[in-house]
Order: C-alpha cells, then structure tokens, then sequence
C-alpha cells in the first residue's frame, strides 16, 4: 500500500544564500571538484598483431579445423547473424599466399620510414552451407585430410570430400548428410590409421556416435560404427586416445566413459559389465562426482591415463587399462611415486589416481604435453594450472590471470616446438598467449614468451574462442567472438 498524499506539508527544497551558492567547493587537495562525466575517455586498445585476417562471418566464429598435411587449408564455421532464425556457415580459405612479415626491426629496412605491412585480407575457396542452425564443431579427417566435416546445433552432421588437382588447388564436393540428434556439441577425428576417416560427436542428449566415412560405397558414405547411450545429460567433451583405440567422453551429469570402440579390450576381456567400456565413472560415486558436471577431457601420449575437468576446477586423473604386451602392472621395484605419475596403470582401467582443485572455477580445457610428463588446465577464473604427471601430479606451475579474469578457452602444448614445454593459450579477454613452463615459478610474467592481440575483449562483444597452430606452431590461426579469424606469426 502507498503512503497517503499529505498535500499541506511544506517539502519544497531549501534554497542557498546566494554567497553560499557562489562558493567554490574543494576537495582534500585543494582541486575544484568536477562531475564525473568531466573525466577523460578511457583509452582503446586498438592493437593488431595479425598477418591476414578473414571476416566473412557475419556473427562469432564457434568452430576452426586446420588441415593435417596441408595446414595452410583452414576451415571456420559459426553463424549467419544473431537471430533465432539464422542458418550456419563456414568457410575454406588458404593461408599460404601470406607473407611474413621481417624477423628484423623496422630501422633495419631499406625504407625505415615506410609503412608497416598492412594485414593481408583474405578470401575463400569454398563456402560450407546445409545448416539451419550455427556450426559449433569442424574436422577434417585423420590421418591424410581425405574429408571435411562440418558439425552444428541443428544436430546435422555434414561431409564434403576434398580433392586437389594438379596446380595444388583443394576443390570441395558435398558427399553425405547425417541427422540422428537435437545438437551437436563436439567433434573429434580418430587418430588411428587402422581406422582411418573415422569420426566421433557428443550430443545435447548425451549420446555419442561414432561414423565412418567410405566414398566408394555411394548407397552409405557416411556409416554409423558404434552409438552410446549411458550419459543422462550432455555430453560436453570428448577426446581419442592418442593411438586410436579408445574413446573417452564426460558430460554434465559428472560422468566419465571410456568406450572400446573397436572392440580390442573386449578381446582380453578388459571390459566392463556393460560389455561397452573400459572405464564407466559417474557422479554416483561419491569420490569421483563433481557437482555441476564435467565439461573438459584429454588422454595422455601413451594412452595410460585420462584426465577430466569439470566445475569448481576439479580435475581428476584415471588409469586406462594397458593392451599391449608390455601391459602388465607397475613392477614392484618402482617408486611409488612413479606409480602413482604417468607410469601408473595395470591390466584393468579406472582407478582414480589423483583428485586435482588448484583452481577455483571450471575447468574449460585440459592438454598433455607430448614429450614432457606434463597436463595444463585452463579455467574459467582466468588462470592456467600445469601439473606434473611423474611425480604425483604436482602443481609444477600455477598462472594466475593468465588471462586477466577472462575465462581461458584453450591451452595446447605445440607438438613441434620447445621439446614440449611450449603451451598456447587464447581466452575471453581476446589475447593468445605463448608461455614456456620449464622449472618451478607462479608468476605469469616469468612464463610469457609472446602474446597476439587483434581480437576484441575484455567483455566488449569479444574473445577468441579457438585456434589451431600445426604441428610446428609458428602461425596461429584464431576463430573470433567478434567474426573475425586472424593469422599471427610466431
């Protein structure tokens, strides 16, 4: 109820004396003290690092795929505009026509006083079109590049076959269509070449499929391997083993489920009860449930162990059960510690081996090293976390605000560079970062080789929602929030 209107009560403002109102009034040091929409623009980044740069996109760029033997041949998809309504669409462009700019300084040039190198603008070879709805997922298959394929959140799964004639000039020609889920969330090529053109999705309905594609059988070139159906809530992640065999997935329910897809566990009766996995992990389990869900997975180089991340920065670490002949259990003349790091495993798989929280947000990312016996998590509270795998997965680096208080998106140890002690971040604050983790330090400054920017940020519409770098990692190829993707050199 409102207060009654009392029409006699004299509540007119009280009036200055006019020497009063003609006094200045001062501050604590004697400055005259002024509106604050006096105050002076807040300076804007306009920074730029790139070498080319494509903006074809109409809306933010969700998905990039960087061809395994071509890696100039990039491939970008996101959305035609920010409506309901607006259809997905990518893009296939080569970044090879890209100079580089001079190693040298500028006063090193014959001209110092000319102009820097402009960025080279870039257009496409082929448009990828057939979605209704934003592609969110990209790959191109392993291990020769054969397909490309497109994923999206019409839940259609789209594939195109690449040839390349004899001027070296890709052409692409769409092959099949696949629509069996709501939406897709991820996309992951298998690395084995037994099982070459091999891919696998997770969808919003927490099922996985697993599809093969054949373009000689033109009745079905894209075939359905295996289908899973145990996670009773999204699947948010999925990551192959590095030798192909299995196939390990987590979703929101806080489960994690490492498929034998081929079927080789099952051979030496390694499998689970449910006759499908290797490792069947869920939020039941009250030593493995992370309240809130999982959403980030890796397998480590020699396919011992799995380590997933999920809300609150959990990070937890499984065994994988061994198949090959030097599978057996950890010999008893090991440390403990050793057994208990990256050496750690045994005949059967999922054992929890480490229960990881230096971070204090979710856990967005995860990457192995391929050489070092180290895994990077990338959180959502900005920071990067590297942990060492031989010695009981000790905090061997904690990079507070790696990237500031934005969210980190992806962290990747370049395969190629540093004997594998080189990590690329690029976060939501629109900055790719280049770090070298070597010794023990938690200061970021004391890591930093190299940072890109060009992208929008710190909250402005912006930040870099992925990137490839190839094996060698000397260009970095980003897929923008704000629709733009960017070449930078390292």
């Amino acid at each position: 109820m409102s207060a009654p209107h009392q029409d006699d009560i004299d509540d007119a403002p009280e009036l200055l004396d006019a020497e009063d109102a003609l006094e200045e009034i001062l501050d604590a040091e004697g400055d005259i003290a002024m509106d604050s929409d006096d105050e002076e623009p807040e300076e804007i980044n306009l920074q730029n690092d790139s070498i080319a740069y494509f903006d074809a996109h109409k809306d933010s760029v969700f998905a990039i795929a960087q061809h395994p033997t071509q890696p100039s041949l990039i491939a970008t998809g996101g959305s035609e505009g920010d409506g309901d309504d607006a259809p997905g669409k990518g893009y296939v462009f080569d970044t090879s026509p890209v100079v580089g700019r001079p190693v040298l300084p500028a006063s090193y040039n014959a001209d110092p006083s000319s102009q820097p190198q402009k960025s080279t603008e870039l257009k496409p070879l082929f448009t990828i079109e057939g979605h209704s709805d934003s592609i969110n997922a990209l790959a191109f298959t392993l291990p020769n590049g054969e397909f490309l394929v497109s994923a999206g959140m019409d839940g259609r799964l789209r594939t195109y076959q690449l040839s390349v004639d004899a001027h070296n000039k890709p052409t692409f020609a769409f092959l099949a269509e696949s629509q069996e889920v709501p939406e897709v969330n991820w996309l992951a090529p298998c690395p084995s070449q037994k099982f070459p053109n091999t891919i696998a999705i997770g969808a919003s309905d927490g099922s996985v499929w697993v599809y093969t594609i054949d373009a000689s059988d033109s009745s079905n070139p894209l075939q359905i391997v295996q289908s899973y159906f145990l996670h009773t809530a999204a699947c948010t992640a999925g990551a192959w083993s590095p030798d192909g065999t299995f196939l390990a997935t987590v979703s929101e329910d806080s489960s994690l489920y490492v498929w034998d897809v081929w079927g080789e566990a099952a051979a030496k009766n390694l499998v689970n009860d449910n006759g499908q996995t290797v490792v069947s992990l869920t939020g039941q389990d009250q030593r493995f449930g992370v309240e809130g869900g999982l959403y980030s997975v890796a397998v480590d180089p020699k396919s011992t162990l799995v380590a997933v991340g999920g809300a609150g920065g959990a990070v937890k670490i499984v065994g994988l059960p061994r198949l090959g002949a030097d599978s057996q259990p950890a010999s008893s003349k090991q440390s403990k510690s050793k057994a208990k790091g990256a050496e750690a495993g045994s005949a059967q798989g999922g054992t929890i081996l480490a229960d990881l929280h230096t971070q204090s947000d979710g856990i967005e990312t995860l990457s192995f090293s391929p050489r070092q016996p180290l895994l990077a998590a990338g959180s959502v509270d900005g920071s990067i976390a590297v942990y060492d795998t031989s010695r009981r997965f000790a905090v061997r680096r904690h990079i507070k605000e790696a990237h500031e208080e934005f969210s980190v998106v992806k962290v990747e140890f370049v395969p190629g560079l540093g004997d594998g002690w080189v990590l690329t971040s690029c976060g939501m604050d629109g900055v790719v970062r280049r770090w070298d983790v070597r010794g023990a330090a938690t200061s970021a400054e004391s890591s930093l080789v190299r940072e890109w920017k060009g992208h929008r940020g710190d909250g402005e519409g912006g930040g870099v929602l992925g990137f490839v770098e190839g094996a060698t990692g000397e260009r970095i190829v980003t897929a923008g929030d704000d629709g733009v993707v960017l070449v930078f050199e390292a």
